[in-house]
C-alpha cells in the first residue's frame, strides 16, 4: 500500500457566494497516476488550487486537507514538494524571461530570478540535466515569447520538476497545443511516469491521458 501524500475530505469552496466545489472528498497514494476529467467549468482547476494551497476550503467541522501527513503548510515549504503547471502560469510563455531563467526558478518558487536568489552549482547541474532530459536545452538562451508553444510548455515543465517534487501537478497543461507539440508534451509526460512521480492531471482532453494513469476521477459542476 502506498503512503498517502494527499487527503481532502468534505471541502466546499465557494466564489461569491456561489459553491465551485461542494462537499468534495479525494484522496491520492504516493506514486500513483490520477487524471481529473470534466468540461470546463466543472471545478478541475479549482481542485488543483485547493491542493496547492492556493485557495481554502469553507470552514466546517468535518472538512479535513491533509498533505504530505501534514494539515499546515508554510506555502513555501508546501511549494518544495509539488511541481505545478497551472493555467495561470501560461502567461510566461510570452515573456521575455530566458528558458534557463524559468527552468532554474523552480528552486526558488519564483517567476524567473532576483537579486537575492542565491544560484549555486547544484542548481545550475541540476537545471541542466533537467533541461536536457526533456529536450529543450538548446532552448536556454531563448526568451520565452520566441519559442512554439510546445516548447514554452516543455520549459515550464523543467521549472516544475526541476526541484524533485514529489507530486506533480497538471492543469490544463496542452490546452490550444497543435498536434505535434501535444505528441511531444506526452512523451514528457511519459518521462514523469518513469521518474516515479506521483501525477495528477486535471484536463478535459482525453488525448492527454496518457497509459500509466490508473485512475480517472470525473467532475460536473463542481
Amino acid at each position: 500500500m502506498y503512503e498517502q501524500v494527499i487527503q481532502i475530505a468534505h471541502a466546499t469552496v465557494r466564489r461569491a457566494g456561489k459553491p465551485i466545489l461542494n462537499d468534495v472528498s479525494f484522496s491520492v497514494n504516493m506514486g500513483e497516476h490520477v487524471a481529473i476529467i470534466g468540461p470546463n467549468g466543472a471545478g478541475k482547476s479549482t481542485l488543483m488550487q485547493l491542493l496547492s494551497e492556493e485557495i481554502h476550503p469553507v470552514y466546517k467541522a468535518e472538512t479535513k486537507r491533509v498533505l504530505f501527513g501534514k494539515e499546515r503548510w508554510q506555502v513555501l515549504e508546501l511549494q518544495k514538494h509539488l511541481g505545478i503547471v497551472s493555467q495561470s502560469l501560461q502567461y510566461l510563455c510570452n515573456s521575455t524571461y530566458k528558458g534557463w531563467e524559468i527552468a532554474i526558478s523552480g528552486f526558488f518558487s519564483s517567476i524567473g530570478l532576483d537579486f537575492h536568489h542565491q544560484v549555486e552549482e547544484y542548481h545550475l547541474t541540476k537545471m541542466e540535466q533537467t533541461m536536457k532530459r526533456y529536450g529543450v536545452w538548446h532552448l536556454k538562451d531563448k526568451q520565452m515569447n520566441h519559442l512554439s508553444s510546445g516548447e514554452a510548455r516543455r520549459i515550464l515543465l523543467c521549472r516544475a520538476s526541476v526541484h524533485d517534487p514529489q507530486v506533480m501537478l497538471l492543469d490544463e497543461a496542452v490546452s490550444n497545443l497543435d498536434f505535434p507539440s501535444r505528441h511531444q508534451y506526452r512523451q514528457t509526460l511519459e518521462q514523469l511516469d518513469q521518474e516515479g512521480k506521483t501525477i495528477i492531471l486535471a484536463t478535459h482532453e482525453l488525448s492527454e491521458i496518457i497509459p500509466s494513469i490508473q485512475r480517472i476521477v470525473v467532475m460536473k459542476e463542481g
